[in-house]
């Protein structure tokens, strides 16, 4: 009786622990990113309660989210596809059920007054993260210009340092995002931007990329996860909801709705019609494994790891058609 007894004991622990387990929320990990602040009116305005999913934002630096979700300790992390990549090789691989936005500016090559263009730059030093996006991004400046990364100097200096390395006169040009862009055009006078993502845009997609298990165990969840975040993009298309919208953005990371515009406008939103457009396979930024191919061939050979992605394993179309009925 008491072997019984101890196995019926037992049992329910193991139950009771799958029940738990199968109560806890969905841990997403979002950064300061106006395409993934943007879940904020979602947040804020309960419509994940209301779609009947329980779901856990946690605010982060973008590293340690990145790191986070990694270690486990997230089931789905706000990166852009070229990050989703490195931390897929490095780390833990994942999959992107949703794109949020493109990069439309406020990823940026930041001058000295004296340099107009990109071509300007030639012989002269550009600090940046060597290995992350604002590389790939001067690349491809250099590129569109008839230019080769031999006709410039790069001062490797960590993305949240180059303001201070610009404004100290050690460079003449630093490429970085915001909120740092900006900074460094505030401590600069007369600094301006030479070359942005507005320039190749589709060169960097945003989007929610998830633990693969944690889709196909509950992929009913996320279906709601996506459908909320379309509730948020068609909000933020109508004019009328812009005060609000920027109120909410803004507060969230601490700043003036004045402030904030200007960040959420180098964001481009993609609307239901864009994003099926960009999830359909083709070359180039116009797709996003045409975008993530260019990103990937970027990470192999500047040895952000050894051997090409297996791309198609990242990115999982089908929450988002079926979230719009298609």
């Amino acid at each position: 009786m008491k072997k019984h007894t101890s196995f019926l004991l037992a049992s329910l622990m193991v139950l009771s622990s799958l029940v738990c387990k199968a109560a806890e929320p969905l841990k997403i990990g979002y950064s300061d990113w106006p395409g993934w602040v943007a879940w904020e009116i979602g947040i804020k305005k309960g419509w994940f309660k209301e779609a009947g999913v329980d779901v856990e934002f946690v605010w982060m630096d973008y590293v340690k989210s990145m790191e986070a979700y990694a270690a486990g300790k997230l089931d789905a992390v706000c990166v852009t596809n070229g990050d989703a990549l490195v931390t897929g090789a490095t780390g833990k691989p994942s999959v992107c059920v949703l794109l949020n936005d493109y990069s439309n500016g406020n990823d940026m090559i930041v001058a000295k007054g004296d340099y107009k263009t990109l071509k300007d730059l030639k012989g002269k030093t550009i600090a940046l993260e060597e290995g992350f996006v604002e590389h790939l991004l001067l690349l491809k400046g250099l590129e569109l210009n008839g230019m080769a990364e031999s006709d410039i100097t790069i001062k490797n200096t960590p993305t949240n340092s180059t303001p201070q390395v610009f404004s100290s006169g050690q460079v003449d040009s630093i490429a970085a995002w915001q909120p740092n862009s900006g900074q460094a055009l505030k401590l600069v006078p007369g600094s301006k931007t030479v070359f942005s993502s507005k320039d190749a845009p589709g060169l960097i997609y945003d989007g929610l990329f998830c633990d693969r298990d944690s889709v196909k165990a509950h992929r009913a969840e996320w279906l709601k996860v996506v459908k909320v975040w379309f509730r948020i993009s068609e909000y933020l298309a109508k004019e009328d909801n812009m005060d609000d919208a920027l109120a909410i953005l803004a507060e969230r990371v601490g700043v003036k709705p004045a402030e904030y515009e200007p960040l959420f406008a180098g964001t481009k939103i993609l609307t239901p019609a864009e994003t099926l457009k960009v999830w359909e396979k083709g070359d180039g930024l116009g797709s996003i494994y045409g975008s993530s191919k260019i990103v990937d061939d970027f990470n192999v050979k500047f040895k952000v790891y050894e051997k090409p992605a297996d791309i198609g394993s990242y990115f999982d179309p089908t929450l988002t058609k079926e979230a719009l009925g298609k």
